[in-house]
């Protein structure tokens, strides 16, 4: 079995796959669309506090560092 996600632009579509499901030919999936998440939101706590103030203090050195370099 195959599965494949479409998207119906004409209601005449999700009347003729209905048609199909009734006639045990295909089965219709209803997928739930999550609204997105900021990043921030997605990955917040994944790090524990100590490691992620660490990699705050080494980032803001090293931006500081970048900025001081004549190159």
């Amino acid at each position: 079995m195959e599965t494949l996600h479409i998207q119906i632009t004409n209601q005449k579509a999700l009347k003729l796959l209905q048609d199909l499901e009734d006639l045990d030919l295909i089965k219709v999936l209803k997928d739930k669309v999550a609204p997105k998440k900021k990043l921030s939101e997605k990955y917040a706590g994944k790090l524990p506090g100590n490691i992620a103030d660490d990699m705050q203090k080494y980032i803001t050195e090293s931006r500081k560092e970048w900025q001081e370099s004549n190159i």
